[in-house]
């Protein structure tokens, strides 16, 4: 329903006096303020109440912030690793997981075989030492979440995790690497211990975790809150996967959205997951109903409504485990890792080899790599194994920086440009221009350009990187498997519709989202539901560009399957492009992504 001129100068007014929107709108406290203001500010207030329009880019601001978003965070979660658990299959439920587009090719094959670790490690044999102090007994004497809660859909995770002890087991020996860092940060902080379990929920301590929803690593950012957070990501790396700062960005985010609800952490967890607006919107329709406004009692996002749960069952399982019939590992409460300053770009593999570990563990600790090296902008650290951490820094001192990467001697050809240069040498324009002190993309035949490439072969990143993949996708699936090869003006939802299976299925079977772009000669693989999905793949009869990328702003009386139908489009395909869950009504107003063919549209 439209807002009245009322409603607007309310929320013009909250705007102006930054208040948060389920505080109570006052009329005689405004005119309090109101006479601090100047004259300056009286006439662009009344200008602003009459022109209620201007309100409009206010709103805008107000939504580029996070923690006014109203947007369920889409996580990669802990499914996996339960299913896992509960077929008692191999343990691979972490390398069969999507993984982000943007890691290089030779790179996700490292990652599955870094996966692989998570879930096997290398069993060391039992010390006769009893561990006195261990991190259990620290993470629960920061508890501070009410863990008497009675409440059904606590007893429920509750009864899983007790009746699944193998979950408990592989998740400790996950987080094993991350959790006494996590939990320092926390505890400097001065935040509930049960934060630190916070990336069980998020991702199963995955820390190269890929949702649909392009969510990613320990904490499950999604680009835009990352970026507002200060998590760069670019083609050398993504932060959103970087141990250290991605914590220290989670943590800031729920400090802020505990701040926001005067220190309530059940609803700075919901907010965290569904945003801050989802949730002081519940409050305020409760608060207009005279109901209460505590978590328990708000209605929420399913995904939202099980979160909270979630993190208090197993903070219980943690806080008492013999209660529940587990068995903790002991777990000392000593670091897993420290943070080596290396000063300049370094080869990963040549990393490995100066700290004398396996590079699976320099991924493990260091996911937010995209290619072969550390990024060249920085940040110059690298995480290592405590007990490896001098042999690496005595090593890493004998090596001058121009040496730690390797370089080739390239000669301009005709037809060359940065662009072309950098793709067949994987790195960027921006990478060359700064090693060849270029001030511009320009370049002349004959000129001599340097180019940091990688040390080693392939072989030695990606630890059988072709069998690897060959083994994800020769998995057998339902239907005829082939190989499609993208073309200009491709889409997922092209693609999808032609051999007649989801968008969400292509993306997985390739470890991409569905929202990630397509670039031209990227090979698919698809397990198509077509008669003839050979000639389908080779002879497409979609004619080029009849795709076309549009905005659809939802009407009264809307639904996902009256748009659907009218734009011969899949429901599930819009939920999966706008990262809607089907179970929510769409609201009038709401802006909707669609890709139609404009043959069929109306």
């Amino acid at each position: 329903m439209k807002s009245g001129p009322i409603e607007s100068l309310q929320l013009c007014d909250r705007k102006l006096f930054n208040m948060p929107d389920f505080q109570t709108w006052d009329p005689a406290s405004i005119w309090n303020r109101m006479s601090l203001m100047s004259v300056r500010q009286l006439s662009f207030l009344f200008l602003t109440g009459a022109l209620v329009s201007g309100c409009s880019i206010l709103d805008g601001q107000a939504q580029d912030n996070p923690l006014n978003s109203e947007k369920v965070t889409v996580a990669a979660g802990d499914d996996g690793l339960k299913q896992s658990v509960v077929s008692g299959e191999n343990r691979d439920a972490a390398r069969n997981e999507p993984l982000d587009e943007a890691i290089a090719p030779e790179l996700k094959a490292a990652a599955r075989d870094a996966r692989d670790k998570l879930d096997n490690p290398v069993q060391e044999p039992p010390e006769a030492e009893v561990v006195e102090k261990d991190l259990w007994a620290k993470l629960r004497s920061g508890f501070v979440l009410n863990h008497d809660v009675d409440n059904e859909r606590v007893r429920d995770q509750l009864n899983w995790y007790a009746s699944h002890p193998g979950y408990i087991d592989r998740v400790v020996e996950r987080g094993s690497r991350y959790l006494y860092y996590i939990l320092n940060q926390t505890e400097k902080r001065g935040l509930p211990a049960e934060y630190a379990l916070l990336p069980v929920v998020e991702s199963a301590f995955d820390p190269f975790a890929y949702s649909h929803g392009r969510a990613a690593g320990l904490w499950q950012f999604i680009p835009s809150t990352g970026k507002h957070f200060g998590l760069r990501q670019n083609w050398w790396h993504d932060e959103r996967r970087d141990v250290v700062a991605a914590t220290d960005a989670a943590l800031t985010y729920l400090e802020r959205l505990a701040n926001r609800f005067d220190g309530d952490h059940t609803l700075a967890l919901a907010a965290y997951n569904s945003g801050g607006g989802t949730v002081s919107s519940a409050m305020r329709r409760n608060r207009n109903s005279n109901r209460p406004t505590d978590f328990w009692s708000l209605q929420l996002p399913r995904e939202t409504r099980h979160y909270v749960p979630k993190l208090i069952a197993l903070a219980k399982i943690f806080d008492d485990p013999e209660a529940y019939g587990i068995e903790l590992p002991a777990l000392k409460d000593e670091p897993h890792f420290e943070i080596v300053e290396t000063g300049s770009q370094l080869d990963l593999a040549q990393a490995a080899e100066m700290a004398g570990v396996d590079i699976d563990e320099i991924y493990l600790l260091n996911p937010s790599y995209n290619r072969w090296a550390t990024t060249p902008e920085g940040p110059h650290r690298l995480l290592v194994p405590v007990e490896n951490a001098e042999t690496f820094r005595s090593a890493l001192a004998q090596i001058p920086a121009k040496n730690r990467v390797s370089w080739r001697n390239y000669v301009v050809k005709s037809g060359d440009s940065l662009n072309s240069i950098s793709r067949n040498f994987s790195t960027t324009p921006s990478v060359l221009q700064q090693v060849n002190n270029l001030n511009s993309d320009l370049i002349r035949i004959g000129q001599r350009l340097l180019i940091p490439s990688a040390s080693k072969g392939s072989d030695a990143y990606v630890l059988s990187a072709s069998q690897r993949l060959n083994r994800k996708q020769s998995r057998e699936r339902d239907g005829s498997k082939v190989r499609y090869t993208v073309r200009k003006g491709d889409t997922f939802w092209d693609i999808a519709r032609e051999h007649r299976v989801s968008v969400r299925e292509v993306a997985a079977w390739n470890g991409m989202a569905p929202g990630d772009p397509l670039m031209p000669g990227k090979e698919l693989v698809i397990w198509s539901k077509t008669s003839q999905p050979t000639v389908l793949a080779a002879n497409s009869a979609r004619g080029e560009a009849m795709v076309r990328k549009v905005g659809y702003r939802v009407r009264k009386g809307d639904s996902l399957a009256r748009i659907a139908s009218r734009f011969s489009v899949n429901v599930q395909d819009i939920a999966s492009w706008n990262d809607l869950k089907m179970s929510r009504y769409l609201q009038p107003g709401q802006s909707l992504v669609l890709y139609v063919d404009i043959r069929n549209s109306p």
